[in-house]
């Protein structure tokens, strides 16, 4: 056996070790079937069950379109009104299969305190707190997201070089830091609803976040 030292830095070395794991085909309901290819990863850093979900002619686009959602079971799934997580899924489907690109699903729910947490924040919104004066009142980071984990799942599938759909300077930051090149900064759509106007002023307001919420919900 040939031992090599690395001078690489831990996290590039991390990065090296982390592995497409399964590689499926999917096919998704939404308006018309829409043809996926699912990858899990083996060797990312936090051990989460991340998924990328490559759709339309990603494998030849030299910058594709890419989306890193934060899970939301609530609104992805149940359609909560509390947040535009629900509709910001599918229109992410639809613009990345129409342009070729990914979207990765990081399980990281509530801004990554996680689904019984989040619960818990929402008993204290109703009670006049906003998103991130909750968490922190439960003694929890405002927002602990890491996207260290997007861009090795990105260089597992061999790409560097995106177009980022998000309206959160903070993903494209973290992303560049990473070692993920972000040539452009794609804006999502703003789903204003009389439900989530408070959450999409604080996410504008408190985060910097490229959002123009009208007056009036549609």
């Amino acid at each position: 056996m040939t031992i090599v030292d690395d001078a690489r830095p831990a996290e590039a070395q991390a990065a090296s070790q982390v592995r497409a794991r399964v590689h499926v085909p999917l096919k998704t309901p939404l308006g018309q079937w829409l043809k996926a290819d699912v990858f899990s990863f083996r060797g990312l850093a936090d051990d989460g069950e991340h998924l990328a979900i490559g759709l339309g002619d990603y494998a030849n686009s030299a910058e594709p379109l890419v989306r890193v959602h934060s899970e939301c079971l609530t609104g992805d799934v149940l359609g909560s009104a509390r947040c535009d997580c629900g509709p910001q899924l599918q229109e992410a489907l639809c613009e990345i299969e129409a342009a070729g690109g990914v979207l990765l699903y990081l399980r990281q729910e509530g801004r990554g305190i996680g689904l019984y947490n989040k619960i818990d924040t929402y008993v204290l919104q109703d009670k006049g707190l906003d998103t991130y004066e909750a968490n922190e009142h439960l003694d929890l980071k405002a927002d602990s997201r890491d996207y260290q984990v997007a861009a090795d799942m990105l260089t597992a599938l061999g790409i560097t070089r995106i177009r980022l759909l998000t309206n959160n300077p903070e993903k494209v930051a973290q992303l560049r830091r990473c070692g993920i090149e972000v040539v452009e900064r794609v804006s999502t759509g703003v789903f204003v609803t009389p439900y989530n106007r408070h959450y999409l002023e604080t996410k504008a307001r408190k985060t910097n976040h490229a959002i123009d919420v009208p007056q009036h919900a549609g």
